[in-house]
């Protein structure tokens, strides 16, 4: 049978692959509480004003995570253009979607970031189902799960089953971070020389966008040079790996780390998002069933762009 290309609210799905129904159900609403989880304005933009940006991409699902809105280093210009070209039944916020210790060192909040939020929330109106897990940057967030605001969802942890019958257990993966838990002064003191260094990156990179060149990421390059942070990256994977075999799962979706991936390891799929402040990258899972990791720096690239281009063609 083929799969339907639209989404219905899971409240009223009773079986078929897709995100564990007991994740939408619907608890107790939040519109009535004083702080929700995102800080919304209000929402100046038409639902028209998207018609300019067909979105000639359309996956099952997309996860998204460690966007940092509310901090400088977010590419969130990338961002609104990956979401006004990118459509989905499903879509995963998988923590850090908000930045909340930058915030608290001082407020940065753009008009690029509010469109981003109001991109998510229009997209849920119009039948996206969307679940927010929160992270260690918007960990303030976690007091609201299990409550919906609006049709966005707020989950501690997801299940997500794929059209290839893989169940993936989604969750940030900050709890599984000894530094995160144990020493979190030293996160804290990492998270400014990491800020410090993406400004050299947005810096770097406007240069190069001078010159004609394309997209990249002086920060990744750096910390990917550090043995520690190899080490920490590898180390990662494993214990996110043992820990959705402990839970039954196939395998695991998080972000946390900032490196895009999908590998096997011990017979457990991982899968990190990467993030929008450096890889510019994301998840998505095809209607066949399939997972990839989307560049969306190379998506547009002119090269891509005219293949593109060229296949709608074709298909005309």
């Amino acid at each position: 049978m083929a799969q339907k290309t639209t989404a219905t609210p899971l409240f009223r799905q009773t079986s078929g692959p897709g995100a564990d129904s007991a994740a939408f159900h619907s608890g107790p609403s939040a519109a009535t509480l004083a702080t929700p989880p995102l800080p919304l304005q209000a929402d100046t933009s038409s639902d028209s004003h998207d018609d300019d940006h067909p979105s000639p991409h359309r996956y099952r699902t997309i996860w998204l995570s460690d966007i940092h809105l509310g901090s400088n280093g977010c590419q969130a210009n990338y961002l609104l253009d990956f979401l006004r070209h990118n459509d989905s039944e499903y879509l995963y916020l998988v923590g850090d979607i908000i930045d909340g210790w930058q915030l608290r060192k001082g407020w940065f909040w753009p008009q690029a970031h509010n469109d981003v939020v109001q991109k998510v929330l229009r997209k849920a109106r119009k039948g996206t189902q969307v679940v927010y897990i929160p992270g260690n940057h918007d960990e303030s967030a976690r007091q609201f799960c299990n409550l919906a605001f609006g049709d966005i969802h707020v989950r501690e942890e997801a299940f997500h089953t794929t059209l290839a019958g893989k169940r993936l257990w989604v969750v940030h993966g900050d709890l599984f971070d000894g530094v995160i838990q144990h020493a979190k002064w030293l996160a804290y003191l990492g998270d400014s020389a990491y800020t410090v260094i993406l400004v050299l990156n947005r810096w770097f990179n406007r240069i190069r966008a001078k010159l004609g060149f394309q997209y990249w990421s002086l920060s990744q390059y750096l910390k990917h040079q550090v043995k520690n942070a190899v080490n920490f990256i590898s180390s990662f994977e494993r214990v996110m790996t043992d820990e959705a075999r402990r839970r039954g799962c196939d395998g695991v979706v998080c972000g946390h780390i900032h490196k895009a991936e999908i590998r096997e390891i011990d017979g457990v799929l991982y899968c990190n998002d990467g993030d929008w402040v450096e890889s510019l990258s994301a998840l998505v899972e095809t209607f066949d069933g399939e997972l990839r990791i989307v560049y969306w720096t190379v998506m547009q690239s002119p090269q891509a762009q005219a293949a593109s281009r060229k296949a709608r063609v074709s298909a005309a």
